[in-house]
Parts: C-alpha cells; sequence; structure tokens
C-alpha cells in the first residue's frame, strides 16, 4: 500500500511525531494507522514526541569545515543546563560533521545518516530526546562553498570547539594566498556577527524589504508637508542611506571605521596575491525568532492542585 501525504499529516496529529517518522512507521506497517502508531510508540518516538511541544529556545550552534566549504547548524533544546551537557554538545558537533557533506538543508541533514548511531540524524535527535528528556530540534542550517577560495568561519561566545551561541560563514572566492585570505575572511565574519548585514551587496536584499522601508520612508516623508518632487528626492536619499548600512560591503569596517568593508577587502588583496570576491555569508543567532514561552509559576502550581 502507498503511503499518502493526507496519511502521514494524519499519523503527525495522533501523534505529535515527526514527518519523517511517521512516514517510515507507516511504511513499516503498509499504511495501517493503528500499526504505525504502536510501531512509533515502541520505538520511543511518540513519547519522546510528546515533548514536542515545550518551546526549545536554548541549545548551540555548530559549525564544521571540509575543503573549501564550511556548515553552520543550529540545534535547539530547552534549557541551557542541557546546552552545557556534553552529550549535547557531542550531538551538535556530530550533526555539523555530518551536514558539511550534505547541500546545507535542513531535510538533507536530518535524513544523512548519523555514524555514531547507525541511524539517520533525525532519528538520533529522537532518541536523544527521549534519553535526555528534554525537547530537542534540529532548527536551521546553511552551507557555503567556493571553487578557489576559502569559507572562513566565526564562532562568538564559544563554549567549545566550534560550538558557541552566534556563528558565521564568509565565503571568499580568490586563487590567492589561502592562511592570507583565511585571515581577512575571518575578520570579515566577525564583523558580520557584529552588524549583521542583510545581504552582501544592496542588489542582493530582498526586494520586499526595500520597499518596505521605501514605504515607510515615503509615509515620514509625507508628514513634512513638503512638495511630491522634493519628497521624491528625500526618499531617494534614505533609500541610498539604508543600503548603504545594511549591505555589508559598503558598511564601515568594524576592524578599522574610517575603512568599508570592500576598501579594507581590497587592501588585503595585496597581502593575499590576487583579487577576492565575497560569494556569500550565513549569520546564525541562537534562538532567533522563536517565541519563548513565559511561564507563569503560580498558574501552573494551581493547576496541578486542580488536577
Amino acid at each position: 500500500m502507498s503511503v499518502t501525504a493526507a496519511m502521514v499529516k494524519e499519523l503527525r496529529e495522533k501523534t505529535g511525531a515527526g514527518m519523517m517518522d511517521c512516514k517510515k512507521a507507516l511504511a513499516e506497517t503498509n499504511g495501517d494507522m493503528e500499526a504505525a502508531i504502536d510501531w512509533l510508540r515502541a520505538k520511543g518516538i511518540a513519547k519522546a514526541d510528546k515533548k514536542s511541544g515545550r518551546t526549545a529556545a536554548e541549545g548551540l550552534i555548530g559549525i564544521a569545515s571540509a575543503g573549501n566549504k564550511a556548515v553552520v547548524v543550529e540545534i535547539n533544546s530547552e534549557t541551557d543546563f542541557v546546552a552545557r551537557n556534553d552529550a549535547f554538545q557531542d550531538l551538535v558537533r556530530g550533526v555539523a560533521a555530518v551536514a558539511v557533506g550534505t547541500d546545507g538543508s535542513v531535510d538533507a541533514i536530518g535524513a544523512a545518516k548519523y555514524p555514531a548511531t547507525g541511524k539517520s540524524v533525525a532519528d538520533t535527535i529522537t532518541d536523544a530526546i527521549a534519553t535526555i528528556g528534554e525537547n530537542m530540534t534540529l532548527r536551521r542550517a546553511a552551507l557555503l562553498s567556493v571553487d578557489n577560495g576559502v569559507v572562513a568561519t566565526y564562532i562568538h561566545n564559544s563554549v567549545a570547539d566550534g560550538l558557541g551561541k552566534l556563528g558565521v560563514l564568509v565565503a571568499l572566492k580568490s586563487t590567492g594566498d589561502k592562511e592570507a585570505l583565511n585571515a581577512i575572511g575571518r575578520q570579515v565574519a566577525m564583523h558580520v556577527a557584529a552588524t549583521n548585514p542583510l545581504a552582501v551587496r544592496p542588489s542582493e536584499i530582498d526586494p520586499a524589504v526595500a520597499e518596505r522601508e521605501r514605504n515607510v520612508f515615503i509615509e515620514q516623508s509625507r508628514a513634512s508637508g513638503k512638495p511630491d518632487n522634493i519628497i521624491e528626492k528625500m526618499v531617494e536619499g534614505r533609500m541610498r542611506k539604508f543600503f548603504e548600512e545594511v549591505a555589508l560591503l559598503s558598511q564601515a569596517f568594524v576592524a578599522n571605521p574610517d575603512q568599508t568593508v570592500e576598501a579594507a577587502i581590497k587592501e588585503a588583496e595585496k597581502t593575499v596575491g590576487a583579487p577576492i570576491e565575497v560569494a556569500g555569508i550565513a549569520r546564525l543567532l541562537l534562538g532567533e525568532g522563536v517565541q519563548k514561552e513565559e511561564s507563569d509559576f503560580a498558574a501552573e502550581v494551581a493547576a496541578a492542585a486542580k488536577g
């Protein structure tokens, strides 16, 4: 019997298990819903995923490199206590090492084999949830690679080698000296950690983001009561400044605010011995965008007393 998306959805709603686990359970049981539920329970997956309703906004960022590519992953846990656990740190480090051999997507990483367990990364994380007793999720990942050059890395608030709270990748294309290239790449990565640029160049900024800014500037300028032709010039001027502030290459370099990042890279070409092109950047800040639940301890005690 073929497993349909609707069947996977139904099983997920009934058990709270992950999509891949549900698909596997249905495949193993020929599409029998009740048998699939029992299969998940027997594997400890349904039990583990009952914890998936709890917010996981702590955890660690992990980075791994291999040749001319590097990956940054975010694995969340519920508490910082677990994030300081050696077993959890080994898991994040291991997942990053696996991820560098994939296309960098969460789905591909989740499906990849985790050498230490012989299972998929997704199944290995599920097993860790059941063992540690806390919800964990592989939330995000980014991979950068270059044919010639380096992908420089930087971890901020490092807790161990390759692990921390903020991870940055900077891909530099160049045929020049790798060591010198990596040195300027790391400086740029530290800059990215500090300023969080939206893109490398103005042309790469999401048009929807730029349009939203433009609309805000238009409304603000109209409040001045000036004629439309003057307002248009005001808006264009503010948009130019906006692009300068949020595009990496035009930002004032944190290491030397007297020059732009672009100028600093141009200067570094003398040491590297060849032209340098910034091919891409990636920045993951732990828990960014996760809505943390505010716990009302008094309400929890009251609810427990009633139940």
